[in-house]
């Protein structure tokens, strides 16, 4: 008796394992990211997005206002593919909590293209260097 139920139910737990392998391996691969440093030209149409924003109302390169300063920013996060893609997200979506409990306001009519490029040229700067 415990052999036939042990042969079914040991079919059932492959299946389902495979399954499980199956979706985390798609699901891994959804969400790939292709490294890419960024140009010159694109640092430059980061900072023309950038200079075109709001961004100047509540951040400065060098002092904290509402937000940090930009040059804290950069030190913080390297100038990394998965950084580009965290800080862009968190533009558009807003949030606290990581420099304090001042909320950043969304701005979730910018693009993400948009926001990444402000990003890669947020990270981009060094003291003496904008």
């Amino acid at each position: 008796m415990i052999k036939k139920l042990f042969a079914p139910a040991f079919f059932v737990v492959i299946c389902l394992s495979a399954s499980l392998v199956s979706a985390q391996t798609v699901h891994h691969t959804a969400h790939v990211v292709h490294a890419h440093k960024p140009t010159a030209a694109d640092i430059a149409a980061g900072k023309a997005l950038f200079l075109k924003s709001d961004c100047l109302t509540c951040h400065k390169l060098d002092v904290k206002v509402v937000g940090p300063a930009y040059y804290d920013v950069a030190k913080k996060y390297p100038a990394t593919e998965a950084d580009y893609e965290l800080l862009a997200n968190k533009v558009i979506s807003g949030g606290s909590g990581v420099w304090g409990q001042v909320a950043m306001a969304p701005h979730p009519t910018l693009t993400h293209d948009d926001a990444k490029k402000i990003v890669e040229y947020i990270l981009s700067l060094k003291p003496g260097k904008s």
